[in-house]
């Protein structure tokens, strides 16, 4: 169906017989910590767990294919991958803009103009990778949330918090009316003259309302991983109070929901969704998510519903995930020295996620759809990509495709 992260800067992702949304790495942004930032390298180890999380996706067998643990390993990674990926994301705008202070003056304005040249190229080159690949890409997604996130980089933790706590209460009633209003006519009336719908079946609408990851539901997840980035991840004051806030929104959420829904709502939900092209995704040719439009729909938290109860527990679960991480890589050193291959990953996993597509094509690797029965080719990918992102670190400082868009953003300087 994303992959966050002085860092070295980088950007922040199918079952049965349709393929699934391609959900990148959130490290389209920043890319990891050098030694002088050790305290966000858990950033880095949970980017990488989040590029694993899209591999089970995309190359894994489908949830209806799997039981045990593997079935629970599948359904996490369905849809909490790809919001892992856009929290890293929100946060990694902030490594850009000023982590703890928002950069002003001078350098604000070129921090703000090399996150509008990321959102531009990683808008072209999500839209290259759909006309060569198909499917939904997240990459020109992740363009959009970044243009729309540059009027609030300057917030102070608190203001982002509540912003995306109203997006989140907000923004699924008002998509599904406006959904619910828009007719197929006038959606292919404004398709038609909409440059992008036509190069890749992914437009403007799609994009802002209609896509797989609409701007309109996702921003939430967006602006509180740039609330995360305000905060003092190393303290450990922090860390026990984030903890107890993702718990407490993992099980209000989904606890809500189970209540409100009932388990055969959401186990119908989970079934149609994820069996019907795994992660809910929309079809390889199509990059619209075609929702069921039934208003008690509203209270299911499955993955990408992009209901308020899906938005709030999946920001719990990513949050949970975030300072899981960071807390491992402080206070667990030999763990953190084992780990180093696997963070290796985390610090290009732009590079790791649009190299998947490159060899899962090249190797003619089915995605997981219901033709893929084994866990071997995942295990595969995981392999090479760590085996690659090991070797790779120990001579350059970014991956490849990280080392492109940081070079591409160096006209920033020149912003008056």
């Amino acid at each position: 169906m994303t992959q966050t992260p002085p860092p070295q800067e980088t950007p922040a992702p199918q079952e049965n017989s349709s393929p699934q949304p391609r959900t990148p790495p959130e490290s389209a942004v920043a890319a990891s910590p050098g030694p002088s930032m050790g305290r966000l390298v858990g950033v880095d180890l949970a980017r990488a767990l989040a590029v694993f999380g899209m591999y089970v996706v995309h190359i894994g067998p489908p949830l209806s294919a799997t039981d045990g643990v593997a079935s629970w390993v599948r359904y996490l990674a369905d849809g909490h991958s790809s919001v892992l990926f856009a929290t890293l994301a929100g946060f990694s705008l902030m490594l850009i803009a000023g982590r703890r202070e928002p950069k002003a003056g001078l350098a604000g304005r070129q921090a703000k103009a090399r996150i509008a040249i990321r959102a531009l190229i990683l808008l072209a080159l999500g839209t290259a990778l759909a006309m060569v690949y198909g499917g939904v890409i997240i990459l020109n997604f992740y363009g959009v949330f970044f243009l729309l996130a540059l009027p609030l980089v300057r917030l102070r933790a608190r203001t982002l918090a509540i912003t995306a706590a109203v997006l989140a209460l907000v923004t699924p009633q008002l998509a599904f009316a406006l959904n619910s209003l828009l007719s197929e006519s006038v959606q292919q009336g404004i398709n038609v003259y909409d440059p992008l719908h036509r190069l890749s079946d992914v437009g403007v609408l799609d994009l802002l309302l209609t896509g797989f990851y609409p701007a309109l539901t996702w921003m939430s997840f967006v602006i509180a991983g740039m609330a995360l980035g305000r905060l003092d991840l190393s303290s450990g004051t922090v860390q026990r109070r984030l903890a107890a806030l993702g718990a407490a929104l993992t099980v209000t959420a989904y606890g809500m929901s189970l209540l409100l829904a009932g388990k055969d709502a959401l186990r119908s939900l989970a079934e149609d969704g994820l069996s019907s092209s795994g992660s809910g995704s929309a079809p390889l040719d199509s990059g619209s998510f075609e929702p069921n439009l039934s208003a008690s729909l509203l209270l299911t938290a499955g993955p990408h519903s992009g209901t308020t109860f899906d938005i709030i527990g999946s920001v719990g679960v990513a949050i949970l995930v975030i300072v899981g991480a960071t807390v491992a890589m402080d206070r667990l050193p030999r763990l953190r020295h084992l780990a180093k291959p696997v963070i290796a990953v985390g610090t290009m996993s732009l590079t790791a996620y649009v190299g998947h597509f490159v060899a899962q094509s090249v190797l003619s690797v089915p995605g997981g759809t219901g033709t893929q029965q084994s866990w071997m080719p995942l295990l595969m990918f995981i392999g090479g990509a760590i085996a690659f992102a090991s070797i790779w670190s120990r001579f350059f400082r970014r991956g490849p495709l990280e080392y492109l868009l940081n070079a591409s953003t160096k006209p920033a300087k020149y912003i008056r």
